[in-house]
C-alpha cells in the first residue's frame, strides 16, 4: 500500500515541504531513496527500537521510502516521526484517513519518546502558507510554533500518542499560547536591565550615546573590567522591538535550535562568542 505523509525541510531560514511516499509490498528490505543523509538513514533503527518497545513493529516486507523532492538533500533526526508514520499508516497500523492534513516532525528516543528539533517555526510559517490544518512537533517545541496563526499545534512527547490520536482511541489537545499577548505583556522586561550598573558613568554615558544614534560601539579593557557587563545590557536601552522584527529573529534562533520553548523573543539579542574566535577569524582570512 502506498501513503503519502508530509515533513518539513529548513534551508537558511526558510521552510519547504517534503512529501515521505512510503510504499509496502511483497519481498523483504528497507530502502529509503531521495537525499537522506547519514542521521535520517539510521532513522530506521530509532523507529524499529520505538515500535518494538511500544508492542508495535516494522513490518517484515519490502519497505520503500521516498522523500520528495528527490534533489533536494535532507538532514537531521527530525524526519523519525514523519517516516514512522507514514510506515505505521501504510502497514494499517494507523489508519490513515485525515493525515494529508498534518505536517509531522520530531526525533525518536528508542523508547518511544520525542526529542526537541530546530526550525520548527519556519516549518509553521511553511505549513500554513501551503494551507496544511494541523503541525505535529515535539512538546518542546509546541510554543515555539503557536506564534503561526490559523494552524493547530499538536505537542507529543511519545510517538503512542501519535498512534492513539489517528487511530481516535485520545485525541491530543491542542497547544494554545496567545503569543502576541506575552510579547507585549513581557517587553518591557529585560533580562539584563541597564539600571543594574553602577558607577561606571563616562562608559554609560558612551552607551547611551551609541544607542540613542545607531552608532557601533567598541569596548576595550582587562577581564573583568565589565565588558560583557554593559554589553549585556545594552538592548535594555534600545527601543523595543516590532512584532515583525521579533518574528524575524526568532526564525533565525529557532534555526540554530536556541528558542529554549520561550516561543517569540520578546527582547533584543545578545551574542557572547569567544574571546578567542578572533584569531581563528585571522588566522582563515590571511590564509
Amino acid at each position: 500500500m502506498l501513503v503519502k505523509v508530509y515533513g518539513s525541510a529548513v534551508f537558511g531560514i526558510e521552510a519547504t515541504t517534503i512529501t515521505v511516499e512510503v510504499n509496502i509490498d511483497k519481498g523483504i528490505g528497507y530502502h529509503l531513496v531521495g537525499l537522506p543523509d547519514n542521521a535520517v538513514r539510521e532513522s530506521s533503527f530509532r523507529i524499529s527500537a520505538a515500535l518494538n518497545n511500544n508492542s508495535y513493529k516494522l513490518p517484515g516486507k519490502k519497505i520503500i521510502i521516498n522523500m520528495a523532492p528527490a534533489d533536494i538533500r535532507k538532514e537531521g533526526a527530525a524526519y523519525d516521526l514523519t517516516l514512522a508514520v507514514g510506515i505505521l499508516a501504510a502497514s494499517h497500523q494507523i489508519k490513515s484517513d485525515t493525515i494529508n492534513d498534518y505536517i509531522i516532525m520530531g526525533e525518536l528516543s528508542l523508547d518511544g519518546s520525542l526529542q526537541p528539533i530546530r526550525g520548527v517555526l519556519p516549518m509553521a510559517i511553511k505549513a500554513k502558507e501551503e494551507g496544511f490544518k494541523y503541525f505535529m512537533v515535539p512538546k518542546a517545541n509546541a510554543k515555539e510554533a503557536t506564534i503561526v496563526d490559523d494552524l493547530t499545534i499538536l505537542g507529543v512527547s511519545h510517538i503512542m500518542e501519535v498512534i492513539q490520536h489517528f487511530n481516535g482511541d485520545k485525541k491530543m489537545e491542542p497547544t494554545l499560547v496567545d503569543t502576541r499577548a506575552e510579547f507585549y505583556k513581557n517587553i518591557d522586561f529585560p533580562e539584563f536591565d541597564f539600571s543594574d550598573v553602577k558607577g561606571q558613568e563616562s562608559i554609560k554615558r558612551c552607551m547611551e550615546i551609541a544607542a540613542a544614534g545607531g552608532h557601533n560601539i567598541i569596548l576595550i579593557g582587562p577581564p573583568g573590567s565589565g565588558k560583557t557587563m554593559l554589553a549585556k545590557r545594552l538592548p535594555s536601552i534600545l527601543p523595543p522591538m516590532s512584532l515583525n522584527e521579533a518574528l524575524e529573529t526568532t526564525k533565525i534562533h529557532s534555526v540554530i535550535g536556541n528558542t529554549k520553548n520561550e516561543g517569540l523573543l520578546y527582547q533584543r539579542p545578545f551574542r557572547n562568542p569567544h574571546h578567542t574566535i578572533f584569531n581563528v577569524i585571522v588566522y582563515n582570512v590571511v590564509l
